[in-house]
């Protein structure tokens, strides 16, 4: 495996083959992502691509406790006490996104246990989401009296229709992989023992295809 240098520890990115890996790597916030993760997200994404060998990236949570939980909330005080530092974070939030969603290279989610908030969103910006039979998804943006960014929520309504995104907000519950993927949000439910298996054969499949024809298929949907 090759190591990306990066501005913090809570984010490991490691390339594997034609396997880029992009670590969500906070466990005693079962993986909550902080400012400094945002941030790294986009310089991940230009290594993985500027990297010819890497044809397909992964996201992923270390351990099997979560994906991402949401935003880690001990920022709150010093990074979200003011309107201004709020729009700052849905900025970074919005790039980051954006910037999976726009790779030219194709990107898995390997979710496992919780998916929360901005978990969700993440997922989301994958072009295919793979989940563990234990994992469990939420937005509880309306539960706690917040916002949800608009693209983030397009998004969403993109992949699983107005019906089921009002229910997944004005509920703010939690769903379970078979619900989700009944909604259309997961592509696959596996056994948590068999996840990453199942993950590394589709990488495998995926690098085996010509990756001007994949790129030309995610120009493709996204203009349609």
């Amino acid at each position: 495996m090759v190591s990306v240098p990066l501005a913090t520890d809570n984010m490991i990115a490691e390339s594997d083959g034609p396997v880029g890996w992009v670590i969500f790597n906070n466990p005693p916030r079962r993986n909550a992502i902080s400012v400094a993760m945002w941030r790294a997200i986009p310089e991940i994404f230009d290594a993985f691509e500027s990297e010819a060998a890497v044809r397909v990236i992964v996201l992923r949570g270390t351990g099997d406790k979560a994906f991402v939980s949401g935003l880690d909330i001990s920022q709150f005080e010093d990074e979200f006490s003011s309107s201004q530092a709020a729009a700052g974070l849905q900025d970074l939030s919005a790039r980051a996104n954006q910037r999976i969603q726009t790779s030219p290279k194709p990107t898995v989610a390997m979710i496992n246990g919780f998916c929360i908030g901005a978990g969700v969103q993440i997922a989301a910006s994958c072009d295919i989401r793979i989940a563990s039979d234990t994992a469990i998804f939420a937005v509880t943006a309306a539960k706690l009296g917040l916002g949800y960014p608009v693209l983030g929520l397009k998004r969403l309504l993109d992949i699983v229709g107005p019906s089921h995104a009002k229910e997944i907000f004005f509920t703010a519950r939690q769903f379970s992989a078979a619900e989700a993927e009944c909604m259309g949000f997961i592509n696959r439910v596996v056994s948590a023992a068999g996840l990453e298996k199942h993950v590394r054969g589709t990488c495998e499949m995926i690098a085996a295809s010509a990756p001007l024809a994949i790129n030309a298929v995610k120009q493709a949907v996204a203009w349609i």
